[in-house]
């Protein structure tokens, strides 16, 4: 299933619909970052996230094709999770986004250093 509907008829709206999900963002950037994860490793690494949420937001991202699930049938299962060619293409906009968030958080600590 690609992008849900929208509505509205409008590209950004659906996929809007499905990056501004609860961890949504956080999960795919922790896949940017360390590639393809399995899932205890990336349920670690988003922090505070619970493993239904987590569940969701994967399968929501998998139907979406922005993610692949590979599943190994060994004791115990392995299920790793990774972009896909939908979801490498977000890249520039994490990267876009990561930058912004460095710059501001330099800001924010000059401002503290300046306010101290």
């Amino acid at each position: 299933m690609p992008l849900p509907e929208s509505p509205k008829a409008c590209p950004m709206d659906s996929i809007l619909r499905v990056l501004m999900g609860p961890w949504t963002t956080y999960i795919l950037w922790v896949l940017k970052s360390n590639g393809p994860t399995r899932f205890g490793e990336l349920k670690r690494k988003v922090g505070g996230v619970s493993a239904k949420v987590l569940t969701e937001r994967l399968r929501l991202l998998e139907s979406a094709e922005i993610i692949s699930r590979h599943y190994e049938p060994t004791i115990p299962p392995q299920v790793t999770y990774a972009f896909t060619a939908r979801g490498h293409e977000l890249s520039d906009v994490f990267e876009s986004l990561n930058a912004i968030a460095t710059r501001w958080r330099a800001e924010d600590e000059q401002r503290e250093k300046k306010a101290a």
